[in-house]
């Protein structure tokens, strides 16, 4: 594994005398110069190793998109549907790779190159501010609280309606998950570490319950519903728990079908958190500068309160002298950082959005008006009743808490991460563009950090206590696609201009990242459509 301690190094070969170029607005500090290290060599004996940000985004993908949402679309109308997931996961593959472009290159996260664009950072921070609006909203934490409260409760679900004694419980449970949501960013170190020690376990016990239950307790037929849907392109609802393919209607009756528009923002939202979704794809660039991936060794990391002394973060990013030879390194670390994102991250997202949903598939009945803890509760219900009687009633009963418990896995350790995404995109961003803190010793990042960590719990615990799990996921995902879009288009344009010519990507990547986030934005317009009452 590679150190990220800050370093000095000397410039790379034949580079004596290079001076960092300072593109963009002026109120952002001139990069230092170092060199460019090789990229480690993928081996079947290193590959845990090299496992990156994508472990840790991967762990977090998995989360209320994939067990809420999923769940949600798949009882109503199958896997016909499943397709949207795969435009939106694709999508942010190459979102993922495009904002790593960047630190490879300056050791800087894309949110920190994002402000160094004109018209400058002022601009940015007030656009940013409401782009980012919906990730600082603790739905994951609410809705987690649910399945904890169901297994408490003796496997009943909770009814904070019509029942005070559940609305209480559900609200101390919020609150105790958000904190302890929180501890993984406070000690250990390098708060990297934490989160990728929290994640691996997540993905190794929710993707193996589910494997388990799929192999054993789903039909061949529920798999190829599931997974073949992830390739229906053009299906859309259109009444009832029907679908329609928008191509075969051309191409047979040489019209369009009647699109049913009244499922149109839960489409939206379903499309919005598969993956990651919003700004939350963002830290996979911080992250791969913690790694010490690229130019990101010589940056160095943010240190966690307790644990994190030895750790710093430099206030300003490194570049390399284009050359032959680092050019060549480059394009290794470049595909370093793909093999992270596609053999880790995107298998990890259409595995943990396909495994819940085809249990809901299976064990619900087609056209099952449900959403939220609805769905999944029913579909816990419905392992129960399968498992108990194939293998007996108490392994029907165990079954059910598994899944419950599963299904508070999936919530609360991604939590961690959402909010450690949302702290550490201005951290950052601050770190390098206020000239007050740049004056800190780089070892007071951890400090910085803490103080807006409290902030944030201060403000989480508030919105816990105002708002209910599903408008507090409404409001998230209703802003999370104008969010990825923006951020698509304006990754885009921080890579050709701020990095050297040799650097920039080419016009395959420019051409799919400008589709990108043209998806990501129609979705967004055709959603407020949606709420508004135009369609």
């Amino acid at each position: 594994m590679t150190d990220t301690t800050p370093e000095n190094s000397s410039p790379d070969s034949g580079s004596r005398g290079f001076r960092a170029p300072h593109p963009g607005s002026r109120e952002m500090p001139r990069w230092q110069t170092g060199k460019l290290v090789e990229a480690p060599v993928f081996t079947t004996r290193n590959w845990f190793q090299l496992l990156g940000p994508g472990l840790i985004l991967g762990g977090g993908a998995i989360g209320g998109g994939e067990w809420l949402m999923g769940p949600a679309v798949t009882a109503k109308y199958g896997g016909a549907l499943m397709w949207l997931a795969t435009l939106s996961i694709m999508s942010q593959v190459l979102y993922n790779i495009e904002i790593s472009r960047y630190t490879l290159y300056t050791g800087e996260p894309i949110f920190t190159g994002k402000f160094r664009t004109l018209p400058g950072p002022r601009f940015w921070l007030i656009a940013y501010i409401f782009l980012d609006f919906g990730a600082v909203f603790p739905y994951l934490a609410a809705n987690a609280a649910t399945p904890l409260a169901a297994v408490l409760l003796g496997g009943v679900l909770p009814d904070p309606l019509n029942n005070d004694a559940h609305w209480w419980l559900l609200r101390i449970l919020g609150y105790l998950i958000f904190l302890a949501a929180l501890i993984p960013l406070l000690i250990g170190g390098k708060i990297y570490n934490s989160l990728r020690a929290v994640m691996t376990f997540k993905i190794v016990v929710v993707l193996g319950f589910l494997t388990i239950l799929g192999i054993f307790h789903s039909s061949l037929s529920t798999w190829g519903e599931i997974f073949s849907g992830f390739l229906k392109f053009g299906s859309v609802p259109v009444g009832g728990n029907e679908t329609e393919n928008i191509f075969v209607s051309l191409m047979d009756k040489g019209t369009l079908p009647e699109i049913d528009f009244s499922t149109i923002a839960l489409l939206a939202a379903f499309a919005a958190i598969a993956g990651s979704g919003g700004l939350s794809n963002a830290p996979i660039s911080n992250y791969t500068r913690d790694q010490g991936w690229g130019m990101g060794r010589h940056v160095g990391a943010i240190p966690s309160v307790i644990g994190g002394h030895n750790l710093s973060l430099s206030h300003v990013g490194m570049v390399f002298q284009v050359t032959r030879g680092s050019l060549g390194r480059f394009r290794r670390w470049y595909r370093h950082v793909a093999r992270d994102q596609l053999a880790v991250w995107m298998p990890a997202c259409f595995l943990g959005l396909a495994l819940p949903s085809m249990l809901s598939v299976q064990f619900l009945p087609r056209g099952t008006e449900a959403s939220s803890w609805v769905a999944a509760g029913m579909t816990a219900a419905g392992v129960r009743d399968h498992v108990g009687a194939a293998w007996g009633l108490d392994a029907g009963v165990l079954f059910w808490y598994l899944t419950m418990f599963c299904g508070f896995l999936v919530l609360a350790p991604t939590m961690a991460t959402s909010a450690d995404g949302v702290i550490r995109r201005w951290v950052d961003v601050f770190w390098t563009s206020s000239a007050r803190l740049r004056k800190l010793d780089p070892s007071r990042i951890r400090i910085v950090y803490f103080k807006v960590l409290a902030g944030y719990a201060v403000f989480g615990l508030v919105m816990l206590s105002l708002a209910p799990p599903l408008e507090l996921l409404k409001i998230a995902t209703n802003i999370f696609n104008y969010a990825l879009g923006v951020s698509c288009f304006h990754t885009l344009a921080v890579n050709v201009t701020l990095l050297p010519p040799e650097l920039r990507p080419g016009w395959p990547m420019r051409i799919g990242m400008f589709l990108a986030g043209s998806f990501f934005t129609l979705l967004a317009i055709v959603t407020t459509l949606s709420l508004v009452g135009y369609l």
